[in-house]
This record gives structure tokens, sequence and C-alpha cells, in this order.
């Protein structure tokens, strides 16, 4: 049978262990043994093995040093000597009980007897430096005899630390282990804190596996939200130009109404004002209309600029004549003050008034009526600065970073019931900045007005008559000379009142309402003017323009295309031989201005 056994110590012990205070310092004792050992309760545990007490993680653990020697007497004045140091010990009478007490637990050192029966010190000390747990355990060999220098060779080449010879010096003994017993400490201490170290890695290593997944989480959510959001804006834009496109055809009916109601008001009062009033509202929307049709295409970068060499006074004339209704309707008081030579800028005529329009709307819609609004011109280092000033409602302090935003509006109750859809300053701004040019926003707060400055690089100034910019623009009221004119266009209302407008005018006119009617009414008619809509039914009105230059009479045909897409050619136009194109709802005096043209051009190449 094997026997672990924790036994008091013996009556040796017990005189040679005190405490600090001088009381009885008892010691753990643990006695490997074969067969029944020292210290038996008589238990008749058989061959079952009693665990050996496992070393603690403690700081202030009894250190566990093994005692190795065949002679129980010398096991007990080994553990008497020793009393005093605070350690716990195992006793072991063979090397087999030594072997086996090491497979259960790590020591600070081992001390062992030379001379043992079956397995000698020397062959123990050989098989615990072969094991790879307990090969840095110091060992103390203890023998009765001076050993010979062949013998300690031996000893030392084996993993012996030191040699102790018997009869043992406490003291010595003590001091010896003392250091083993430090040691030991020490690498306990390192050991639990490479545990302690391995399991914050451990942890850090998981903390930052899940931070790393969760990343990769939120990137691929805002991946998607991204994809979705983009998704959105495309469909949002598709639709705004869709919505513009398809509000135009209506419009120009309307307007074409506006202007047939106009030729045949002028002897009623009452109709004059309701033509004035219809006028307004189609101007109005088809402000609008652009507006969203811009803001699509600038959202969509499809936006271009015809630039040329434009001077400011045209500009400023362009966008005065566009607001000067809704001036007038408010009553408001405008002055204007720009220099008296010629400043030239570079840029698209048409943007720029309509930067400096909007303004302008902006300024007498959120004013009271009749108030004060001045507008601005001087040059400085280069630039041209555009100030349009009210004395409005002003603008609030929170709300003044944000003006340019798109679908941003102010108060509306002084604006007059035009309360628009907050895309006019969003427009403006980007369109400064495509010119090179910048768009800002003053105001001293709610009920101080505002000030909008426009500036924009200048490219020439001209002192002088010569410098100062004529323009002369037919009306609608110049007479046309009778040309043959085929309208192609599949909205019947819009056609109708086309075909009034033209008819009105002293035009021989025909209206078809697709593309193939258009190309069969064609060869008869032999018209000199086609106002061909592009978005016909059965055949587009691309394909139609072709066929139609294809033919002998109609090289010499003014082939005008009405769209509602934009102004700006392109390829499939030139390759259709398209001359002009005019935007839904068609300006009358667009309309008129290029018939007169088309008129004067047939006259020079027959004369």
């Amino acid at each position: 049978m094997i026997e672990l056994e924790l036994a008091p110590p013996h009556a040796g012990a017990e005189s040679a262990g005190t405490t600090s205070g001088g009381g009885k310092s008892p010691q753990r004792r643990v006695t490997v043994g074969t067969g029944v050992g020292r210290g038996d309760r008589g238990s008749g545990t058989g061959g079952a093995l009693a665990p050996v007490l496992p070393v603690t993680g403690s700081g202030d653990e009894n250190v566990p040093i093994l005692l190795v020697d065949d002679q129980p007497a010398n096991l007990d004045a080994l553990e008497a000597s020793l009393a005093t140091s605070g350690c716990r010990f195992v006793l072991a009478r063979s090397a087999d009980e030594a072997l086996l007490a090491l497979l259960n637990q790590d020591f600070a050192a081992i001390v062992l007897d030379v001379m043992m029966p079956g397995m000698s010190g020397f062959e123990l000390a050989t098989m615990i430096k072969r094991r790879q747990r307990t090969q840095q355990v110091p060992l103390l060999f203890l023998t009765a005899r001076m050993l010979d220098q062949e013998d300690e060779l031996r000893g030392y080449g084996v993993g012996a630390v030191d040699y102790l010879t018997k009869p043992l010096d406490p003291q010595i003994l003590r001091a010896k282990l003392a250091v083993f017993v430090e040691l030991y400490k020490k690498r306990r201490a390192l050991m639990r804190m490479n545990i302690e170290l391995q399991r914050q890695i451990t942890e850090r290593q998981r903390l930052a596996e899940d931070l790393r997944r969760a990343n990769q989480e939120l990137e691929t959510r805002v991946a998607e939200r991204t994809a979705a959001l983009a998704e959105s804006n495309r469909r949002k834009d598709d639709f705004l130009a869709m919505l513009g496109h398809e509000l135009r055809t209506p419009l120009s009916a309307i307007r074409s109404a506006a202007e047939a109601l106009r030729l045949r008001a002028a002897e009623s009062a009452e109709l004059q004002t309701l033509q004035a009033i219809l006028e307004r509202q189609v101007r109005h929307l088809t402000r609008l209309t652009d507006d969203l049709l811009d803001i699509s295409r600038l959202t969509r970068d499809k936006l271009t600029l015809q630039t040329e060499r434009v001077p400011v006074a045209e500009i400023v004339g362009m966008a005065l004549e566009a607001v000067r209704p809704h001036i007038d309707k408010r009553r408001h008081r405008l002055t204007v003050d720009i220099p008296g030579h010629a400043v030239y800028v570079h840029g698209d005529m048409a943007r720029l008034s309509q930067v400096v329009s909007n303004l302008l709307d902006n300024a007498a819609k959120y004013s009271e009526p009749e108030s004060s609004i001045e507008l601005r011109a001087n040059v400085s280092g280069g630039q041209v600065m555009i100030r349009v000033i009210d004395y409005g409602i002003g603008i609030d302090r929170d709300l003044l970073p944000k003006v340019f935003e798109l679908f941003t509006q102010g108060d509306h109750s002084n604006s007059g019931g035009h309360t628009g859809l907050g895309l006019g300053l969003a427009l403006a701004r980007r369109l400064a900045e495509m010119h090179g040019g910048t768009l800002s926003a003053f105001s001293a707060g709610p009920g101080r007005g505002s000030e909008f400055v426009l500036t924009l690089p200048v490219v020439a100034v001209v002192y002088g008559s010569d410098g100062e910019p004529t323009s002369e623009e037919p009306g609608p009221a110049d007479p046309l000379p009778s040309r043959r004119v085929l309208v192609v266009e599949d909205n019947t209302d819009a056609a109708t009142l086309l075909n009034v407008m033209l008819q009105q005018w002293g035009q021989e006119t025909r209206v078809v309402h697709d593309g193939p009617a258009a190309l069969d009414v064609a060869k008869d008619f032999r018209p000199h003017v086609v106002l061909l809509d592009l978005g016909l039914p059965k055949l587009h009105g691309y394909e139609v323009a072709r066929r139609l230059k294809q033919e002998p009479w109609g090289r010499k045909a003014t082939v005008i295309a009405v769209t509602g897409w934009g102004l700006d050619r392109d390829r499939m136009s030139e390759e259709a031989g398209i001359d002009h194109r005019l935007l839904k709802p068609v300006d009358p005096q667009a309309l008129h201005a290029l018939l007169a043209g088309a008129s004067r051009a047939a006259g020079r190449a027959s004369g």
C-alpha cells in the first residue's frame, strides 16, 4: 500500500520550531511511503493513493521542499533543522517515493541522500534532470562520508548544486535553502504574472476580435446604407427630371393659350386682366419647373454652361426683366446702381442672369409690400461684386448657415404666398461656383433685412461708348410673312394652341400627332418650318427630322425641335439636321424671333 500522510512534527521538531511570538510553530509534513508509514492512523486505505496537498497560489504559501533519505531518523533530523524556515516538507524514504511525489507537485528544492538502497541519489538525480518539468529544481546532495573528486564531479554532472556532509549544520542548510525558497517564490510570482498576462492578452484578443466583427458589421451596414441612399438619390433625381419634363407639355399649351388670349383681348379689360394672371402663373410654374430640372442636372453633374464674354449690364438687365412683374406686383421700390462703363465676365448669360434674378426674386418675396430693394455692382480687385440688399424680414442666425441648402425655406408670413420649393438659393450658389465665383448671405437678424453678394472674376473693363452693350429684339407684335408651318405634337391641347397662335400670326399650318403622320403630311404640304416635338409615339422626333432633311424640299426647311429636356445641342440633334431647339413651354417671343429669322434667311437665299 502507498500512503500519503499529513503528520504533526515529532518532539524534536517542536523543540526546534517556534514562532516570533515565542509560541510553537507546527510544520506541514507529508510522508510518502509504501506500506504503513509513520503517523498512520490505521485508516485502512489499502492500495489507495491519498493526494498530495497542492501548492496554493497565494503569496504567503508554504514553500514545498522534498526531503529524500532512506533513514527515518535522518528525515526527522532534517525536518527538525528546518522547522523555522516556514516551508512545507514532503518526506520520501526511497527513490520511488521521491518520484511519486514529483509526479504530484513542484518543489522549491530537493534535499537528497546520495547513498540509498535500490536506486542511488545519483541515479535519482539523473532521472529528475531528464524530466522537463523537474530539470530546473535545485538538488542538494547529502552524504555521510567525504566524497572523492570523481564522485563530486559525478554529482555536479547529474545536476547537483551543492553537497552537504552529515552531520548537518542547521544554519548552513537553512541559509542554502533560503536562497532556493526565494527563487521559487519569485518564479511562482512570475508564473502567476505570466498567467495573468496571458489571460489579459487572450481577453484583449477576444475584445479585438469582437471589435473587428463589430466594425466589419458596421462597415457592411454603412455600405448597404450608402448604396441604398445612392439608389434613393438616383431615383429622386430621375423623378425630378421626369416630373419637370412632363410638366413642360401642359405648360406649353397654357402659355400658348395665354398668348392667343392676349392677341384677342385688346378690346376687353377683363380679358386682359385674366390673360395677365394666366401669364404670371405660367411664368411662375415655368420657373419652378426650370429649378427642378436644373437641380436634377446639378446633382447628376449634367448641367453644362454655354460660356462667352458677356457684359454685366446685360446680365442685370435680363434678370430685371425676369423679376419685374413680381416686383411691380408687390409695389417695391427698386434701385439699380451699376458701373457706367462696360464690365465683362466669362460665363453663361442665361445662367448668370438666373442667379441675379433668383436673388432679386428672393428679396421681393421676403419683403413687405412697397419696401425698398437695392441692386449695386462695383469692380474691385479683379472681381465684380453684385449686391442685392433688402430691408425685409431678415434671416435668423440659426438659419443663416443653411440658406444655400436644398429645400431650406425661411419664414413665409411675409412672402405674399409665394413659398417656392427652397431651390433658388441652392441653385444660385452652385451656378456662381461653376463660374468661378462665390455667393454669400448676410443678415443682422429677424426684421433687419438681408444682403446677398455675388462675386465673379472680371475678364475686361471697357470705357467709353464703344463698350456699351446694345440689344434689339423683335417682339411678337412685329408682322411675319406667311409661311407654311407643320406642327408635330402628340399632346393635342398643346398642338391646338400652338396652331391657334401661329394662325393669328398669319401662318399657314398643319397639325399632326405622331412621326409617320408627319412624314405623310409633309410630302404634300412641303413646310417651310417644322415645329417638332422630340418625344413622339411610333417614330422618334430625331428620326422624323433626319428623314425630312433627306427630301430635296426638306433640306431648305427649318426644323425647330420642341423639347422638355433642355436646350443643349447634342450629337443626335446635329446628325438629324435639327436647326434650333425650343424649351417647353414655348416662349412666344422666342418662337416669333425664330420664324422671323427663318423668313429672312429664306429671302436671302431666294435673292
